[in-house]
């Protein structure tokens, strides 16, 4: 019943298999290798995009980090959720690779920035000329750190606003397959065919052991992000083992068996939070994440079992029995329908 994060998910069997393939023998170091070179075409072939610029990095904080460094000047500001994960979770990274380009935080219901608030927070910045940050990129998260999803309508329109201003869009994509599964549609149709212009497309949240890609849609960007992934220690020697994942992550479309198999265990759960009484969800979920609220008493009975997941707020530990407290609950490819069953058991009681 572990459902802290789909961060403490196991490795894929056919990942394993594939990182010991590759450690079979010699191969050029820093991406030169054959295994890069597919890796790359496959990634180019699933957004339906020939010419991009496509790169893997192992983390989706130098991933995030490094496109926007790329997308933006030090004296620029990237517009993002109040709860992004650019903004929330990652240690000021994005500042520090952009050598200053701050965060302007764009509010919004379920987690999700609309065209009409982005539109204000824009026309808010540029206003005091020298002395005041200009207009940088829009960063989106999908699937949101709550759960939720941009539909294809909503990224459409958020990125129409942006290029009203000529603002670059970047997707974090830490959980895209998730999002993807959701909304039923291509990587093309949820990226640059609705005006993306950049995307971290995930793979470490969905059964890989690190590595994600940056793909940039207008490949005049490529040059740049080399010199930048290379200075920001980001450009792996024994670069085969990061692309033997991806390479195993989309044969066969198991990238999206992992994520329909994380999205379905979410559903299951959700359903059952919603069948107990004394349990609130606080969003709607749409990937594989669930807020939820219920006693300290059942947060109590579910640890002492062995349950891993979230307590966002107070300690269940001590307190009134009946206080709720809220819960963050994550599940991964790995999930089976017996631990959602046991867990939803055990909180009943």
């Amino acid at each position: 019943m572990n459902f802290a994060s789909d961060n403490t998910g196991p490795v894929h069997p056919n990942v394993m298999a594939a990182l010991n393939a590759a450690n079979m023998g010699y191969a050029l170091p820093y991406g030169a290798d054959d295994a890069t070179a597919q890796a790359v075409q496959d990634i180019r072939d699933v957004f339906e995009a020939p010419e991009a610029a496509v790169y893997l990095v192992s983390l989706g904080t130098a991933a995030n980090s490094l496109i926007l460094a790329t997308l933006s000047q030090p004296w620029e500001t990237v517009f993002c959720h109040t709860v992004a994960h650019i903004h929330e979770d990652e240690c000021n990274a994005p500042e520090f690779y952009t050598g200053g380009t701050k965060l302007t935080l764009v509010p919004g219901d379920d987690a999700k920035m609309t065209a009409q608030s982005l539109r204000k927070s824009i026309l808010a910045e540029e206003t005091r000329g020298v002395h005041g940050p200009q207009r940088g990129p829009v960063s989106l998260t999908q699937a949101t750190e709550r759960g939720t999803i941009y539909s294809l309508a909503e990224i459409q329109e958020i990125s129409a606003t942006a290029k009203d201003f000529g603002l670059p869009v970047h997707m974090d994509g830490a959980r895209f397959a998730n999002a993807l599964q959701t909304l039923g549609c291509s990587a093309a149709e949820m990226t640059w065919k609705s005006g993306v212009d950049a995307v971290t497309f995930g793979g470490t949240k969905n059964g890989l052991m690190a590595v994600e890609a940056v793909v940039f849609f207008d490949p005049k960007h490529a040059w740049e992000f080399e010199l930048r992934r290379k200075r920001g220690a980001h450009l792996f020697s024994k670069h085969r083992f990061l692309a033997a994942q991806m390479q195993a992550y989309l044969a066969g479309d198991l990238w999206l068996d992992m994520a329909e198999k994380s999205n379905a265990a979410c559903a299951r759960l959700a359903q059952g939070l919603k069948q107990t009484p004394g349990v609130v969800l606080d969003f709607e979920p749409q990937a594989n994440i669930i807020f939820a609220q219920w006693s300290r008493a059942a947060h109590q009975r579910l640890h002492a079992a062995g349950a891993k997941y979230y307590v966002m707020a107070g300690d269940h530990t001590t307190g009134p029995a009946d206080e709720l407290l809220p819960a963050r609950l994550v599940t991964d490819w790995s999930a089976s329908p017996e631990d959602v069953d046991r867990f939803l058991e055990i909180l009943r009681g």
